[in-house]
């Protein structure tokens, strides 16, 4: 015959085991205190979001969230989902935004809440240095790298046409300007922090830049589920506090309105 005391000491142990279990495991987002919010990029897009040598998620963006999570009081923990896959996890909920140079779209903005913009940009073109492209309309009869579902892809394809095969569209900005390095692609359209990082960065590589007034300004902002005004609310009180203390200007070198 079973101990029966023993018996419901141990199933006792184990039911509140596996209730402080379950609770800890619950949260698909922030973590079950409420003080940290879980942050999805993609570490491909230096200056603005990278990995450092030691493993870390570094750049000009997650320098800006961090000010804002310390001027709004919570902590963030980043992961890195990768470019197309952190919509997905926005979307769904298990993240709680993201941060990625993610311009603010009228697209986007039908799934998507977005703050404040605290960043503006604009695409440049990346051409070798004997290219005889001297502006965007030049690319009509060229072959052009983007990243995919970018703005930069966006305003190729209103260049050449959404299913034109002269587009080629990689996964990241950086595999989009191997893909013209190695005779794939005659140019390259990104944004210009990330295509002016990478000249800078490879200064042995023949390269030239273009600009083109038919490029718009774009502005960045913090991407968030459809509907989380709890969270929109408290990244925009860290984003107006970093714009007025001047930290946002230090961090980035641009006023932002």
């Amino acid at each position: 015959m079973r101990n029966l005391k023993k018996y419901w000491s141990v199933a006792f142990l184990c039911l509140t085991l596996g209730l402080v279990l379950a609770a800890c495991g619950s949260s698909t987002g922030s973590d079950s205190s409420g003080d940290k919010l879980v942050v999805a990029t993609d570490a491909t897009y230096a200056p603005m979001e990278y990995m450092d040598d030691n493993g870390n998620i570094v750049g000009i963006d997650i320098d800006i969230v961090d000010a804002i999570a310390e001027a709004a009081g919570f902590e963030v923990e980043y992961k890195n989902y990768g470019w197309e896959p952190l919509f997905a996890a926005v979307e769904n909920g298990e993240v709680d935004f993201a941060v990625s140079s993610i311009t603010i779209t009228d697209d986007r903005k039908e799934s998507f809440d977005f703050t404040d913009p605290y960043f503006v940009a604009n695409q440049v073109i990346l051409v070798p240095a004997d290219s005889d492209v001297e502006s965007f309309e030049d690319l009509k009869d060229k072959r052009v790298s983007v990243q995919i579902n970018t703005t930069g892809h966006e305003v190729v394809k209103g260049l050449l046409g959404n299913t034109s095969s002269d587009i080629v569209a990689t996964e990241t900005m950086p595999l989009a300007i191997t893909e013209m390095l190695n005779g794939n692609a005659d140019a390259s359209v990104g944004d210009n922090s990330v295509v002016l990082e990478y000249v800078k960065n490879n200064p042995d590589v023949e390269l030239k830049t273009i600009e083109d007034d038919s490029f718009e300004k774009e502005f960045y902002g913090l991407m968030v589920q459809k509907g989380n005004s709890e969270i929109l609310d408290l990244l925009n009180e860290g984003i107006q506090k970093i714009k007025e203390d001047g930290t946002l200007k230090e961090l980035t070198g641009i006023d932002i309105e």
